[in-house]
């Protein structure tokens, strides 16, 4: 399998189905066999765009699963409907890379890992952060000791739009920031607290995980083994756009803002003791260099590479995504509580 195409089939059609399109074709060792959508019209668009004369367009998922030239899927559909496409894909015999969440329950995201392991297949998540030039370099710095006792984190991703219908802004935004801190820190916290504001859609079609409608704004905070806390504010109704996350430590603390010119900072600093008085000593920035690279186009090759080398990832596959879910279900049930502690299993 190592010399020969993978013939990969991508499910949704939509604005990050289009990004998965283009990678596939454009890699040297994918074959993009077919596109699915439920909604012709994007197939239509797709087909304008792309050139996809040997690329099968359809609006049948459960007919492209039969296709014996199909090795691999690539999931990007609602979060709804993740665990059905999944679990027919692993009982298919494909390999699958799934758009994060990668369901919305945690019990039947671990089965998904395990139905993968059964069937001998790799599933794949496709936290796309993880595979960012600047969180890969992040991880080095945290884990090469230069912040020194590592104290906290924080960070802030805001924008105006898009407002999702399925989940609420906790679901569609923390797993980022979250995965980020658990890859950095080399642990997941053990317990979590949320709280969350209503403004636009006070009713959701999943009553059950969000009886109170879909959060705009959420506050959380996560609680690590080692005692590290990591606070993160998100909303997706406010026009100040801000995608940045930091960890602190005894002597510096690490930026990541990529919307920055320089993603990736170092700010060293720590404070001396003289009498009472505590003095700012050992100041300096420094822009940590980054290799240039696609993230998705690491995602995609990374699953590729996983399939022909037949290798679990050790970077995002199901057992880490499931573990993403774990907390989100926790986080959400602190918020339907009022904010209260709860336990992250």
């Amino acid at each position: 399998m190592r010399d020969e195409k993978i013939g990969i089939a991508v499910f949704g059609a939509g604005r990050w189905g289009v990004h998965l399109v283009r990678n596939f074709l454009e890699h040297p060792k994918a074959r993009l066999v077919a596109v699915v959508d439920p909604e012709g019209d994007r197939l239509h668009v797709l087909a304008e765009r792309f050139p996809l004369d040997n690329v099968k367009l359809s609006t049948d998922w459960a007919a492209v699963m039969r296709l014996p030239e199909v090795q691999g899927v690539a999931i990007a559909t609602p979060a709804t409907i993740h665990a059905v496409l999944i679990q027919a894909a692993l009982e298919q015999g494909h390999h699958v890379l799934s758009e994060k969440p990668l369901t919305l329950d945690g019990a039947e995201s671990l089965k998904l890992c395990q139905l993968a392991e059964q069937h001998q297949r790799q599933l794949v998540i496709d936290h796309t952060y993880l595979f960012h030039p600047a969180v890969r370099q992040g991880k080095r710095t945290v884990q090469s000791g230069v912040l020194g006792d590592l104290r906290y984190g924080y960070a802030t991703r805001t924008h105006l739009g898009p407002i999702r219908q399925d989940v609420d802004a906790l679901w569609d935004l923390a797993i980022h920031d979250i995965a980020i801190f658990n890859h950095w820190l080399n642990q997941a916290p053990t317990q979590v607290q949320a709280q969350g504001t209503v403004w636009l859609q006070s009713q959701s079609p999943n009553a059950q995980l969000f009886p109170q409608g879909l959060s705009d704004l959420v506050w959380l905070k996560l609680i690590y083994p080692s005692g590290f806390q990591a606070f993160i504010h998100l909303c997706w109704f406010n026009p100040d756009k801000q995608r940045r996350l930091c960890v602190a430590g005894s002597q510096g603390t690490l930026i990541f803002d990529e919307l920055a010119a320089s993603p990736l900072t170092l700010q060293r600093g720590n404070l001396e003791q003289v009498e009472q008085y505590f003095i700012p000593a050992g100041q300096s920035s420094e822009a940590l260099a980054l290799e240039p690279a696609e993230p998705l186009q690491q995602v995609c090759d990374h699953f590729l590479d996983c399939i022909a080398h037949d290798r679990p990832s050790e970077i995002s596959s199901g057992w880490v995504g499931a573990k993403l879910v774990q907390i989100l279900s926790a986080l959400t049930a602190s918020l339907n509580q009022g904010g209260q502690v709860v336990n992250v299993p």
